[in-house]
């Protein structure tokens, strides 16, 4: 697979689940599995907040898809983790069997049509989080999301069926829209990993003081940060672009989409193509900010994108 980011989780690291850690094996121990994720939210958050004995008091419901195993995480969020990841706005959406289904028949899709991109979810996404919004707030819904303070969760709502960022939105749910954005975040996830493990970005490089890279097609949004990108957010973008237009050239290949699908995947595919090539160049205007492991991932990121 063409890819610039690993598509393994490095052993022995910070995010190796299997590490001989005593917090880790406790959790495995009492049967506490899927709090694992929060125990290196401690790690990386060290607000001293106890993160993992908060995430005892959800349930998880265990979703088996070829061979993985992933948390559907149930109940109330614990403020303490909501407010640390910015979902203080949403609830966990409460589980039924059409969700279950909707769900199941995302990740079936992925592992059956595309099996390499399937093998990056199962290795860094470990927890699901199916959120709404709360009545009462003002909050628009989030798609999808993931947080690098919070390793192998993703978070995502009932508008994942039905929108592609930036801008494809259907009225009809569709399974395939959920896959993507199930993948969209597991690249990020995968992407947040290698960030925090390796000097991709000159010392001294801060989100606060970075250059703005202008997203012309963000604009019709009217939120500030959306139309103007720092430099680590854009190289975030455009890893995840490449690994999603290859995903959707793969479903507009097949046979099998209903009429409003195709038609999604197509804008999508039509709207991403100059995007990425468009953040390509101008991550290459800004190649000081970054390392030379840095540059090398650039100089990667260059052919995938010219792949494309």
């Amino acid at each position: 697979m063409l890819t610039t980011i690993p598509t393994r989780v490095e052993s022995g690291s910070l995010f190796d689940l299997d590490r001989n850690d005593p917090s880790l094996t406790r959790l495995r121990e009492e049967g506490a599995e899927w709090a694992i994720p929060f125990a290196l939210m401690e790690k990386l958050v060290k607000t001293g907040a106890p993160y993992a004995e908060h995430a005892r008091t959800l349930r998880s419901d265990r979703v088996r898809v070829a061979g993985a195993c992933f948390d559907w995480l149930d109940d109330d969020l614990p403020p303490a983790i909501a407010s640390e990841i910015n979902l203080t706005d949403y609830s966990i959406l409460k589980h039924t069997p059409e969700r279950r289904e909707a769900l199941t028949q995302a990740l079936e899709r992925l592992a059956a049509a595309h099996p390499e991109d399937f093998s990056r979810v199962r290795e860094f996404v470990r927890a699901l989080l199916w959120v709404g919004v709360k009545p009462g707030t003002a909050a628009a819904s989030l798609t999808s999301s993931s947080d690098p303070a919070l390793p192998y969760v993703i978070v995502f709502s009932e508008k994942a069926r039905h929108h592609i960022p930036p801008n494809t939105v259907d009225t009809e749910p569709s399974g395939l829209f959920l896959a993507e954005n199930l993948l969209h975040e597991a690249v990020h996830q995968s992407v947040s990993f290698h960030v925090l493990q390796h000097p991709v970005f000159v010392q001294g490089y801060s989100s606060r003081t970075s250059p703005k890279i202008e997203i012309a097609w963000r604009a019709a949004q009217g939120v500030a940060r959306n139309q103007f990108w720092e430099v680590d957010r854009a190289f975030h973008a455009t890893c995840v672009y490449n690994r999603l237009l290859r995903f959707r050239r793969t479903e507009l290949d097949r046979d099998d989409l209903a009429a409003h699908e195709r038609k999604g995947f197509q804008d999508a595919y039509a709207e991403g193509l100059p995007a990425v090539r468009y953040l390509m160049d101008r991550l290459e205007d800004h190649t000081a900010h970054f390392t030379e492991h840095g540059q090398a991932l650039l100089a990667g990121l260059r052919h995938e994108t010219d792949q494309v």
